[in-house]
């Protein structure tokens, strides 16, 4: 790809959070890769003082075109690189892609109120769900932090009897539902979880959807403190939308 044509599609390329995808002559996704200001990741390609690694400069040299796909925010543009890259394993990403080296989110959803965990381990046939993989330790503890604020799934290593007579913090704080105290039962539990589930795969609008309709339902049987956390919830989701802070 040449400099001028390169400045040309630079110029159409929006300063705003995202994910691009590089492309060879033959149109084989050579590398994913995520930004918080698509136009300066991408410009920062072709300054030459900034390719130290002999990787990048290889790839340059390849490079025939690229794309992007715009997101609300740079959590959302996280995600979506580490789906796109599981799909397509790009041979420029090979860093990414020996799952027993890079972390995961895992789900085990074999168990009845499944925990939501940071794992290296990723073991296929058992029935768990595994979400990535991330680029490092730090970034999955990020999302792991934007999760626990939005959905709450217990954080909790305990059997659940839902017998126990006293809650954690966690569940006074409107951070955990509390199954161990039986206030959320397993189906109620589970629905949780999907709802974290879409949102680790990118799908906030559906939540939104579940969660307004569960918001009205609640209104409706006059359960106004369930009905106002699941607004505080769907405010939540929608500051992460806007690419706020949470």
């Amino acid at each position: 790809m040449t400099e001028k044509r390169f400045s040309e599609r630079l110029k159409r390329t929006p300063t705003a959070p995202g994910v691009y995808r590089m492309h060879s002559d033959s149109g084989e996704i050579l590398y994913v890769g995520k930004a918080s200001n698509l136009r300066n990741r991408l410009r920062s390609y072709f300054v030459k003082s900034s390719h130290t690694d002999a990787k990048v400069k290889t790839l340059v040299k390849i490079l025939a075109d690229f794309d992007f796909i715009v997101t609300e925010s740079e959590q959302e543009a996280l995600i979506l690189e580490c789906n796109l890259i599981k799909e397509h394993q790009p041979r420029f990403n090979s860093r990414l892609k020996d799952d027993k080296s890079y972390p995961f989110i895992k789900i085990d959803t074999t168990e009845d109120f499944p925990q939501v965990y940071i794992t290296r381990n990723v073991q296929k046939g058992s029935g768990a769900r595994y979400f990535g993989p991330f680029a490092s330790a730090g970034s999955v503890r990020r999302t792991l932090s934007l999760l626990k604020k939005l959905f709450p799934y217990r954080s909790c290593t305990k059997t659940i009897t839902g017998n126990d007579t006293r809650a954690c913090l966690d569940y006074h704080i409107k951070r955990c539902a509390g199954p161990c105290i039986g206030a959320a039962d397993k189906n109620e539990y589970s629905e949780i979880i999907d709802q974290v589930s879409l949102f680790l795969e990118g799908n906030t609008g559906q939540i939104v959807k579940a969660l307004r309709t569960r918001m009205k339902e609640s209104a409706e049987n006059l359960e106004f403190e369930k009905a106002a956390a699941l607004r505080d919830q769907i405010t939540a989701i929608d500051k992460v939308n806007e690419g706020q802070k949470v």
